[in-house]
């Protein structure tokens, strides 16, 4: 499956509408960014059922900024909705498979167990 241009417009749906989101934040003049997108690519290609997907920082600052992208490229991951994997740099082919690889084992019961611990915590004040 080939990458997916996403923007404010398509944004809500992708994530909603998906168990696994892979996103690229980049720029055009991004060096390194342009270094990634082949192994981006690539693996969108040996992954039909993840959604890869990448957000252009400079026609979609609002999404950037939400994000608090303050380098490029930068890899995000939703996993049902939530931000399980977020690193600023270029990964290698066999460093993006094991993302995506630890994504897909992720007891995802857990990952919702905690992020209710979190927001409880939060909500006490702590």
């Amino acid at each position: 499956m080939a990458t997916t241009e996403l923007t404010r417009d398509n944004f809500e749906s992708t994530i909603t509408g998906n168990d696994i989101v892979l996103l690229d934040f980049w720029a055009p003049w991004c060096g390194p960014c342009r270094q990634f997108a082949p192994v981006f690519e690539s693996a969108s290609e040996s992954h039909a059922d993840i959604v890869f997907a990448k957000v252009n920082t400079e026609q979609e600052q609002a999404l950037a900024g939400h994000f608090q992208i303050r380098s490029i490229p930068t890899l995000m991951v939703f996993r049902q909705q939530i931000i399980v994997f977020s690193q600023a740099g270029s990964l290698p082919p066999a460093g993006l498979e094991s993302v995506i690889e630890k994504v897909r084992a992720l007891d995802m019961d857990e990952v919702c167990r905690q992020v209710a611990e979190q927001a409880s915590a939060q909500g006490d004040g702590a």
